[in-house]
């Protein structure tokens, strides 16, 4: 299976474990900064040089190379489930992407066919009930994780556990875990710990968000959005996200971990 979503500086002074919707554009361009002491012009996700990615065949074997052997500290950076999910709705969902399409070509259809899901126009209008197209929406992403119907789960809204264990099944091992909601301390424990052959001042660093701008604007805080049915469907999706990286199921307005990441627990139980 080797190391899918792992992305390393060329200089294999860090490795880094994509996980979607949790900063990975900004990480990806510190990345990129640190090696070429200039950001990559565009998104981050569409550079096909510059930076190891394992969807590039030419890198698949020195980031086995590398992390097999624990040669780079390696990195990923995880999210509160409540708002990772809501993010997906908006941007994936709602919102037109780059190539001027919806996400996934017919999946927005679909899901307005047989989820009820209403998303807007292309047109930026955002007169729509968002919280009850996000509910039917969370129904959607339910089916798709626990029965795989009507197709299969995306990498958007698949559970940030899954995509941080193929990097321990396959032979890695992280050095650091840190939360979107406390980046900057999180990022700044990565830079103290590499050297690169460009220095990294995070204050400087811009927020790339790339995708700002696709979807409607949330209407309603956070908590508005998640009744006790769809406060239980997201504790059944995520259940090991939230006991894993410490996040407060029970209080969608508490978007902050309340305990540390325990690295070894994360390892003994995502290692299998």
């Amino acid at each position: 299976m080797g190391f899918p979503g792992t992305w390393m500086t060329e200089s294999e002074s860090v490795v880094y474990r994509v996980v979607p919707k949790c900063a990975c554009s900004t990480i990806g361009q510190i990345m990129y900064f640190s090696d070429h002491g200039q950001f990559f012009d565009g998104d981050i996700h569409d550079a096909q040089s510059g930076l190891h990615k394992w969807a590039l065949e030419a890198s698949q074997q020195p980031i086995t190379q590398n992390v097999q052997t624990h040669k780079s500290y390696a990195f990923t950076c995880v999210r509160n489930p409540y708002t990772r999910i809501l993010s997906s709705f908006f941007d994936k969902i709602c919102g037109i992407q780059r190539n001027g399409s919806r996400y996934r070509g017919n999946m927005v259809p679909m899901l307005v066919y047989k989820y009820g899901v209403e998303v807007g126009g292309e047109d930026g209008k955002q007169d729509f009930d968002q919280i009850a197209s996000f509910r039917r929406f969370l129904l959607f992403a339910r089916d798709t994780i626990r029965w795989r119907r009507p197709m299969d789960p995306d990498i958007h809204w698949s559970a940030m556990s899954g995509h941080v264990s193929t990097f321990i099944s396959n032979g890695g091992q992280y050095d650091h875990i840190f939360w979107t909601e406390a980046f900057n301390d999180g990022m700044q424990q990565v830079v103290d710990a590499i050297d690169t052959p460009h220095p990294v001042d995070l204050a400087t660093v811009p927020r790339f968000n790339e995708s700002e701008g696709h979807g409607p604007k949330r209407q309603h805080p956070v908590e508005d959005y998640f009744d006790d049915l769809s406060m239980h469907m997201v504790y059944e999706i995520y259940k090991r996200d939230f006991d894993l990286f410490k996040y407060d199921f029970e209080n969608p307005t508490n978007k902050m971990p309340t305990g540390e990441i325990d690295l070894d627990e994360v390892h003994a139980k995502l290692g299998g």
